[in-house]
């Protein structure tokens, strides 16, 4: 079973991702690991990335084209991305939300961890942000593919994070992939 997780920054895709890998058994990868990737290896932030790629397509295109063909070639993996659930058609989707204000207090807490963005002291800074990057995605995501990633009906499973600890949604993932085997 391939899973793919989508949702909006800070709603906890990458946690909940690496938690079920290691519960399912299977790899994780990340959409945002490799776009950060790119983003340093060119000497900028993951942020000034996404503003080049709603000029260029290529930053896109190139990190999509890897998801694709996964999908195609590997099975027992979880791919997290914003755009995994249209690269990967026959996964199981997942679409996590939250809203901006707690969106903004899990970003600003896990920032310092990561060396593709820049540094952010305040609620309302990781607001902007939040903000931001959903303006970016959304925007280049119309642009190159004509899709919006935050229509519910394209998934199989949406939990709104905000209330809810790691544990609780994993399980709930978790009781809904077995409902569905």
């Amino acid at each position: 079973m391939i899973i793919t997780i989508s949702g909006v920054p800070g709603s906890g895709k990458s946690t909940i991702g690496k938690l079920l890998a290691k519960k399912l058994g299977y790899e994780y990868f990340s959409m945002g690991d490799l776009r950060g990737q790119m983003a340093m290896e060119r000497g900028i932030t993951i942020d000034e990335l996404n503003a080049l790629g709603e000029k260029e397509d290529w930053t896109d295109l190139r990190a999509d084209e890897i998801q694709t063909q996964m999908g195609k070639e590997k099975d027992n993996f979880i791919f997290e991305g914003r755009l995994s659930w249209y690269f990967i058609p026959d996964s199981f989707k997942i679409f996590l939300s939250v809203d901006v204000k707690t969106a903004a207090e899990r970003t600003l807490k896990n920032r310092a961890e990561r060396q593709d963005e820049k540094p952010i002291n305040s609620v309302s800074e990781a607001e902007q942000a939040v903000l931001q990057r959903l303006a970016s995605d959304k925007k280049r995501y119309l642009q190159y593919y004509g899709i919006d990633y935050t229509k519910l009906e394209n998934y199989d499973l949406t939990i709104n994070t905000t209330n809810l600890k790691i544990d609780e949604i994993t399980q709930i993932i978790l009781d809904k992939i077995k409902a569905k085997v």
